[in-house]
């Protein structure tokens, strides 16, 4: 039996403390002295140093969950009638639609690339949009567009250029990269507040189409157990690339441009990746056609080590590699950083061995790896065995040998949790006093959070592939077709207020839920399922780990509580999904608590699908839901109330539940013309950017609020609170049968006027009147001039 070599062996026992410490930092490992304990303890023995690299990268919290675990498995709903495969692989997958006799699922990821893209902003954007897609494809998926929901620091605060700069980098790395690969980018959402100055957040969800039988897994097939299995490595040559990433990212930023630790970032290719997909695609169709079992997972965080052991877990077999079959650029890199590299475009296959050498002819041979890209290919790397060990030879010497539970279960936190005192800091534009009704609604119009993004997502191209639909800006959800041709639609929306959960982390996840859920809804979409990106500070601090625990607890609740399905009788399943603590530096405080939720749908008829503008004069103006006049979290509050903390809306899950059934259903039957969930800014502005999207350009609306029932002091502030409900353009001919629907569904709804062609934004309440002019909008919602110096 191979045994390790003494001199490679890291003492850890008998080292001196001083030592230790200065060792551990010279190498990038972020391992504590309790865990370097549990190593020695589940080992009997002191690590090598292949082996201390292994498990700091796997017991990082990017890897292991190693505090978020249980949290997340006791409060999100996973399970559901139509999911196929849910959180665990490296998408989720649930049932989608039938067409010529097969079942098609949609499959779902949703992953951050916070700390890479702070620091190298365009590799960290493009490798973000390299690594979901490829969580996709390895499911066995068609990927079929992209979005990105983006949280960068204030533009105009005290780091204005370092902001500046990271928004067009990363905007420019998501462009390149998808475009470049032929992948839509169907939008998502970009705020700005300064407590991401120092760590932005770049979140990125793929959307993906497969037949279920063709589903593949993330993992060793059960065939693997008896059957001579060989694992095989394809892609780019291996190289130093982001080694030690998944640490990183399980770090807080130093807050010093000049130490970050760039080579942790990783290289993108997106033009050997197009090659890889069509190669790949010819090898799963070829192993169908056999009936061959293949295993097939992205090499992203921890590389090769990460990919080969977890699929070795999930499968319940071991894996046996040798290091020095790996195709490294240069060849003399050490085996940890072989190991460990994050090294982009690459994939692990698991596939019998009578089958390898059609793998290897189809990638080298066929489709030319080694000649597109010096050092590129398939070759294979080790084998599949059956005694759950990982073992790594260099050299022809064992450089590591441990359990694969040990490397992929072996450590969980129980953190402690403490409440925090809401918190948030007084906005440096607070005006000394309250503003006029008109000069509220167009400086939120011109603020940097509500106005015209444009100039952002007009760098992403959405009409390749030719499934758009409904493209970014045009609508509160997006829509592309399940086939170009094909009537049915997939409706995609992101929802997450980081405002609300800084005030109440639990209302966060609650309405990062609801909102995403209500987005989909204004397009016609029935939420098949949703994902979630839970971005958060250090979870060894118990206020934020009491933030994290408490968001999780809203999403969860949402989740279960809202019953959109025509049934009605179960609620929405998290697929998917990623957790990223540490988003702080040394130097400032954690980023505001961000739950990030993205939810998808299907629509059976895409000729329903409207933009949110207004279609004609003489519609009816109906607001689903009710009014209230809790400022807490809002966009207004963060401009004109100085920052101080109020109490969001609560959600009343029945309540959300019947509203959307209601919306769908309208718009199903083509009496609703326009929806717009009221959300940023209130619904003045929802209101103004209905006109503002409006065909013929200008269509006007009359409100009258003098009847709603509320004080006379709430209705001014009931303009400017987010969360209400939902603004919908009625057919007046449609109106009374849309009644019934009303009635039926048990919906709250409100009467507020109707579409006009006077070109005017008019609102009265008892005790003041509003007309604004569509030029004064236009000129407010598409001037943001933070937005502009931007990319000037």
């Amino acid at each position: 039996m191979d045994e390790i070599r003494t001199q490679d062996i890291v003492n850890l026992e008998d080292t001196d403390a001083d030592e230790l410490k200065r060792f551990l930092a010279e190498q990038n490992i972020s391992l504590k002295p309790n865990e370097l304990v549990r190593i020695r303890e589940l080992f009997g023995r002191d690590p090598t140093h292949v082996e201390l690299h292994i498990f700091n990268i796997m017991w990082s919290e990017h890897c292991s969950y190693k505090s978020s675990r249980a949290v997340l498995k006791k409060y999100l709903p996973t399970t559901g009638p139509n999911v196929v495969l849910g959180p665990g692989e490296d998408a989720g997958v649930v049932r989608f639609c039938t067409w010529n006799g097969k079942d098609y699922c949609l499959v779902m990821a949703h992953e951050s690339h916070n700390h890479p893209s702070q620091v190298l902003p365009v590799e960290g954007a493009a490798t973000g949009i390299g690594g979901i897609v490829r969580d996709v494809y390895c499911m066995g998926a068609d990927v079929i567009g992209v979005m990105d929901p983006l949280r960068f620091g204030d533009p105009e605060g005290r780091h204005t250029k370092r902001v500046r700069d990271i928004v067009r980098g990363v905007v420019d790395g998501i462009a390149q990269y998808g475009n470049a690969l032929g992948v839509p980018n169907y939008g998502g959402d970009t705020y700005f507040d300064a407590s991401y100055d120092d760590n932005c957040l770049v979140n990125v969800v793929a959307l993906g189409i497969v037949a279920e039988e063709d589903v593949i897994r993330s993992r060793a097939p059960d065939a693997a157990r008896s059957e001579r299995y060989d694992i095989i490595l394809v892609g780019k040559p291996t190289d130093a690339s982001g080694f030690g990433g998944a640490a990183f990212a399980s770090e807080r930023l130093s807050g010093d441009e000049e130490k970050e630790r760039q080579e942790a970032v990783q290289v993108p290719d997106p033009f050997l990746k197009r090659v890889l997909t069509e190669a790949t695609k010819v090898v799963l169709a070829e192993a169908k056609t056999r009936g061959v079992s293949i295993g097939f997972k992205d090499l992203g965080a921890g590389g090769i080590s990460c990919a080969v052991s977890e699929m070795a877990h999930a499968g319940g077999v071991g894996a046996e590699l040798d290091l020095d079959c790996v195709v490294k650029s240069p060849d003399t890199l050490p085996p940890e950083i072989i190991a460990c590299s994050e090294t982009q475009e690459r994939y692990a296959l698991f596939v019998p061995s009578d089958f390898t050498p059609v793998v290897l002819k189809t990638y080298n041979d066929d489709f030319e790896l080694p000649h597109i890209y010096s050092g590129a290919g398939a070759y294979v790397i080790g084998r599949v065995t059956r005694d759950m060990r990982f073992r790594l030879r260099h050299r022809s010497h064992l450089v590591c040998d441990a359990h694969v539970d040990v490397i992929t279960t072996g450590i969980e936190y129980e953190r402690e949790s403490r409440a925090r005192q809401p918190n948030l800091g007084a906005s440096e534009k607070t005006p000394p006093v309250k503003p006029t009704v008109r000069k509220a609604l167009l400086e939120l119009l011109s603020s940097v959070n509500i106005a015209d993004k444009s100039i952002l997502f007009q760098h992403y191209d959405s009409e390749v592939q030719g499934r758009a639909v409904l493209r970014p800006g045009e609508a509160d959800a997006a829509v592309a077709v399940f086939l170009p041709g094909h009537p049915v639609g997939i409706a995609a929306g992101i929802g997450g207020s980081s405002q609300v959960a800084a005030v109440d982390p639990y209302l966060g996840g609650l309405w990062a839920v609801c909102e995403a859920v209500r987005n989909v809804a204004c397009v016609g979409g029935r939420v098949l399922a949703v994902t979630d990106c839970l971005n958060y500070g250090d979870p060894e601090q118990p206020e934020v780990f009491w933030e994290f625990s408490e968001g999780v607890r809203g999403i969860g609740d949402a989740c279960r509580g809202l019953e959109i399905s025509k049934s009605g009788k179960h609620g929405i399943p998290v697929i998917s999904g990623n957790v990223s603590f540490y988003n702080q530096s040394e130097k400032g405080q954690p980023i505001a608590p961000t739950p990030i939720v993205a939810a998808a749908g299907r629509v059976d008829d895409v000729s329903i699908c409207q933009n949110l503008g207004f279609k004609k004069p003489g519609s009816k103006l109906v607001l689903l839901g009710e009014f209230h006049d809790s400022m807490g979290g809002s966009e207004y509050a963060r401009l004109f109330l100085g920052g101080v903390a109020q109490r969001p809306p609560v959600p009343d899950l029945k309540r959300e539940s019947s509203i959307i059934r209601t919306l769908v259903a309208g718009l199903e039957s083509r009496v609703i013309l326009a929806a717009h969930d009221i959300s940023h800014g209130g619904m003045l502005v929802t209101l103004a950017e209905m006109m503002l999207g409006s065909k013929p350009f200008g269509t006007g609306c009359t409100i009258d609020l003098k009847n709603t029932p509320m004080g006379e002091a709430s209705r001014e502030r009931a303009l400017f609170t987010e969360f209400g409900g939902i603004v919908v353009e009625i057919d007046a001919k449609g109106w009374a049968d849309f009644q019934t629907t009303l009635d039926q569904n048990n919906t709250p709804w409100h009467a507020l006027g109707e579409t006009t062609g006077d070109c005017s934004l008019s609102v009265r309440w008892n005790g003041g009147e509003l007309d604004v002019s569509v030029e004064d909008l236009d000129t407010a919602y598409r001037s943001a001039g933070e937005l502009n110096r931007l990319f000037a």
